[in-house]
C-alpha cells in the first residue's frame, strides 16, 4: 500500500521560498513516476511537476524556471524546491504516485504580504 505524506508548507511573503517534502512508503521514489498537484480555493487541483524515474522532468508553465522537483533516495523523498514565489502559487500542494490512487493529506502554501 503506496503512503505519501506532505510536509513543509507554510506562511511566506512574495518573493520567498519554501521546499516541500513528501515521505514515500509502499513505493520507491527514484524508480517511480512521481508528482506534485495544487489545488487552489475554489479552483480544480491541477499538475504541478512530475519526475520520472528520478531524472526527467517536467512543469506547469507557471512554475518553470521557480520550481524544482527531485527526489532522495536514501530518505525515500520527494521534494519540491519553490522559490520565487507569487500569490498565486497559494493553495494545497499534494504529491502523487502516478498509477497509483491515494494522496497525501497536503501541505498548504500561503504567499501573501
Amino acid at each position: 500500500q503506496v503512503q505519501l505524506v506532505e510536509s513543509g508548507g507554510g506562511l511566506v511573503q512574495p518573493g520567498g521560498s519554501l521546499r516541500l517534502s513528501c515521505a514515500a512508503s509502499g513505493i520507491i521514489v527514484s524508480s517511480a513516476a512521481m508528482a506534485w498537484y495544487r489545488q487552489a480555493p475554489g479552483k480544480q487541483r491541477e499538475w504541478v511537476a512530475t519526475i520520472m524515474q528520478g531524472s526527467s522532468r517536467n512543469y506547469i508553465d507557471s512554475v518553470k524556471g521557480r520550481f524544482t522537483i527531485s527526489g532522495d533516495d536514501a530518505k525515500n523523498t520527494l521534494y519540491l524546491q519553490m522559490n520565487s514565489l507569487k500569490p498565486e502559487d497559494t493553495a494545497v500542494y499534494y504529491c502523487k504516485a502516478l498509477g497509483y490512487g491515494s494522496w497525501g493529506q497536503g501541505t498548504q502554501v500561503t504567499v501573501t504580504i
